[in-house]
């Protein structure tokens, strides 16, 4: 163990009360997981960046983003088959860089899970609103959380097939979105922003475009999230975020390529409800696609709300059970379901969403993008790191899955990596200062508190204790 912590005895039944349902999840239900995390991206969010660096920017964004993900995730299911735990990012970084890289590590992906829940609600009230069902904004926020979070707490199995069929529902507006777009696209349209170049904001734009480029793509990192949960992790895991991956490529380049070009990017580039509104402009108003579109796009907005307020709760769990945050917040109940990891961030979220919407109502919705990106480039420098470290300092671990192409392919989501955090201070400098500020507290929480009250026995802390004892050993 690393000598500037201590560790805790803990009673026998600590670790009784704070166990997850095992077994409740395939590899199917582990890549539609991954594709729910992610789509409400589709729906709205990825069109900002189109007013920070025209489509051009955007489109040079969206390749290295997905270059980004692509190779990362296959870093990740590598280190998810290997260390198959329930706090994934934390678990794989606590056992390569130590207990403070972990909880470093944690710490930002609780960020980027307990912030993209509140965008994403910001999104479900725009699209509620255009539909001209309510004009409130905090009442619908406040339903989704109460809800979902709800939904969650009765069971993880029943929660994640509930999410797989949203899912669906969201795909098939995607597909009847795109097929309904085709005829009207102009290539003339995506560059109606600037001054009708390529890059109209030069490369500075599409450099900030890639805080938006990611919304494509952020949060299937977090499938690993569920392997204390999953049939077969070491098999299921890497199935499960490559065939994710997979089907969200195919999605961003398809809503990128025929959204502004049906409907023009200067109609996109503020919106809140990008899809319905590109139907309405290229059909010169309302239509059934648009009312499909508008209605059944909240199924893709609600499922990844639906979801990522899964993969908050069980990164807090893991976190809380080791020791590094308060552990009351793993307890979990009799449905095997982790209350209070449920609940705690669900009212910063709600709080959040409606503080932010009520001061910058145009780009609330924004802002909290480049928090939520700011936690998740920061969290995917430090695991691609830990894939490095490990395949240097532990090359016989077992691993199922192995990377190809090895430390260079994560190396090169590292680079990318590094590039999205510079990029989240272009877009907006006050949110990722007060966001990095945020990181340094909970470090110094760590330093001051909780390095001396870590739990031995946790899952990801045995791992690291095991790894120990057989260099001792060697």
């Amino acid at each position: 163990m690393a000598k500037h912590v201590e560790y805790e005895k803990v009673s026998s039944d600590y670790l009784e009360h704070r166990q997850l349902k095992r077994g409740a999840a395939g590899w199917v239900l582990l890549a539609g997981l991954g594709v729910s995390y992610v789509i409400s991206g589709d729906f709205a969010g990825w069109n900002f960046g189109l007013a920070q660096g025209g489509w051009g920017g955007m489109l040079v964004a969206t390749i290295l983003m997905a270059t980004m993900y692509t190779c990362m995730v296959f870093g990740l299911a590598e280190l998810a088959s290997a260390l198959p735990v329930a706090g994934a990012g934390y678990g794989f970084a606590r056992r390569a860089l130590g207990p403070l890289g972990g909880y470093a590590t944690g710490i930002a992906i609780l960020i980027e899970y307990a912030i993209a829940p509140a965008a994403i609600s910001v999104f479900i009230g725009d699209y509620i609103k255009a539909l001209g069902l309510l004009d409130a904004t905090w009442p619908v926020y406040l339903a989704c959380y109460v809800i979902f979070v709800g939904i969650h707490l009765y069971g993880v199995g029943e929660a994640l097939r509930v999410m797989f069929v949203i899912t669906g529902v969201a795909v098939v507006a995607l597909v009847a979105f795109v097929a309904g777009m085709i005829p009207k696209f102009d290539s003339a349209k995506l560059f109606d922003i600037g001054d009708g170049s390529f890059l109209p904001m030069g490369v500075t734009g599409a450099w900030g475009a890639i805080v938006f480029a990611i919304w494509f793509f952020l949060a299937v990192e977090g499938v690993p999230l569920a392997a204390e949960e999953a049939r077969d992790p070491k098999r299921d895991m890497p199935r499960g975020i490559i065939g994710a991956m997979v089907v969200l490529l195919v999605f961003a380049a398809a809503i990128l390529l025929v959204a502004p070009g049906g409907a023009g990017s200067k109609v996109l580039e503020a919106s809140g409800n990008p899809l319905p509104e590109a139907v309405r402009a290229a059909y010169g108003g309302d239509t059934f696609l648009a009312q499909l579109v508008n209605y059944v796009g909240l199924a893709g907005l609600v499922a990844s709300f639906f979801s990522i307020i899964y993969a908050y709760s069980r990164q807090l769990f893991a976190l809380s059970r080791a020791g590094y945050l308060p552990r009351w917040m793993s307890k979990t109940g009799k449905r095997k379901t982790p209350y209070l990891a449920l609940i705690v961030p669900g009212t910063i979220g709600f709080v959040l969403a409606t503080v932010m919407k009520s001061v910058d109502p145009v780009t609330g919705g924004a802002r909290l993008i480049n928090i939520a990106v700011f936690g998740a480039a920061l969290s995917y420098v430090l695991m691609m790191v830990s894939h490095i470290v490990l395949r240097k300092t532990a090359p016989d671990l077992p691993r199922p899955y192995r990377t190809p192409g090895g430390v260079v392919t994560t190396g090169v989501a590292l680079v990318l990596a590094v590039a999205a955090v510079i990029a989240t201070f272009f877009v907006d400098e006050i949110a990722a200062a007060v966001t990095a500020g945020i990181v340094v507290v909970a470090v110094a929480y760590y330093w001051f508190y909780s390095r001396h009250h870590l739990v031995a026995n946790a899952p990801e802390e045995e791992f690291a204790a095991i790894a120990k004892a057989e260099a001792e050993l060697d």
